[in-house]
């Protein structure tokens, strides 16, 4: 199916508005600059393949946190056959390339401790880190809101315990 032009350019505008929550999810998820690389050029290959098919009842926000967990977690259990899939998506289009922000060096021990977290769990903590209400955060999971408030406690008591950890150390 060939897409037109102005499909491409609303999703080009889409990806910019919204590529510093991409680089952000995908920090959670790798550390390794090209791994973290490959990571958000999946998640930009999963969202161009849902572009065409946008739930407005969720915003845009919701929707693209949606996929990029889901992206993420995937790309946690597979390791192989996605440079192959790249690659045929990056010889068609230029915007799959953009570089994630130098990684702020205050949040590199947070990262570190948040990768120490279960999949589901880095997402639940990404998105409280950026201020979701619980209600938003069990849309995107697909959890319920009660799970989210549990869980966000014992993530809450696992980092402060890492945290009190690497004091004594």
């Amino acid at each position: 199916m060939k897409t037109s032009q102005r499909q491409e350019k609303e999703f080009a505008s889409f990806l910019e508005k919204y590529k510093r929550l991409i680089s952000k999810v995908s920090g959670i998820y790798c550390h390794n600059p090209e791994e973290r690389k490959d990571l958000i050029q999946e998640i930009i290959i999963q969202l161009w393949r849902a572009y065409p098919k946008y739930d407005k009842k969720f915003s845009p926000a919701t929707w693209t946190y949606r996929i990029a967990f889901n992206v993420s977690i995937s790309h946690l259990r597979k390791r192989t056959s996605r440079s192959r899939i790249r690659e045929a998506y990056k010889n068609e289009m230029e915007w799959l390339d953009f570089a994630p922000p130098p990684h702020d060096e205050r949040l590199e021990k947070l990262y570190h401790f948040i990768d120490l977290l279960k999949p589901m769990d880095k997402a639940i903590i990404m998105l409280y880190l950026e201020e979701y209400a619980n209600k938003e955060i069990a849309r995107i999971t697909g959890l319920s809101v009660s799970n989210i408030s549990t869980r966000k406690l014992r993530i809450k008591e696992t980092l402060r315990t890492y945290f009190e950890k690497e004091k004594t150390h």
